[in-house]
């Protein structure tokens, strides 16, 4: 997965169902919603103001992450380019292939990250050097 883009990385937007005044609820389903099955998920929350988070890259992980409240920015680079998104609406995700390094910042108060991943954790898939990305996106 080294040859990816980070054009290959792009916003889902998912159906919002709503009931009047009682709020909404979006949903998410495994290879229907998403082009990959979830089998783990986690979600970030009370990151200090001006702290960053991710600052990695997955050989083969897919994820979808989600502004489940508050916002952030991800920032994304292939080596090549570096693309920049905000996410701040809670039936959106950016769908985000393997092989791109990625940043999280730019925190709003009370803001929660929700990530859905295609594989459980396994350290071995984590690039976590910058100069080894480099090297591995060259393969």
């Amino acid at each position: 997965m080294s040859k990816t883009s980070a054009f290959d990385c792009s916003i889902l937007e998912f159906s919002k169902h709503h009931s009047d005044s009682k709020g909404n609820i979006t949903v998410v389903e495994n290879s229907y919603s998403i082009p990959f099955d979830i089998k783990r998920v986690y979600y970030l929350y009370d990151i200090p103001g001006g702290e960053s988070r991710g600052a990695h890259a997955h050989k083969e992980l897919q994820q979808l992450i989600v502004a489940a409240s508050g916002s952030f920015d991800v920032i994304l680079d292939d080596g090549n380019i570096r693309r920049s998104f905000t996410l701040n609406r809670p039936y959106q995700g950016l769908l985000m292939v393997p092989g791109i390094w990625r940043e999280l910042v730019n925190f709003s108060s009370g803001s929660v990250c929700l990530v859905m991943a295609s594989m459980e954790y396994l350290e071995s898939d984590y690039i976590r050097d910058y100069d080894e990305f480099i090297k591995f996106k060259a393969l």
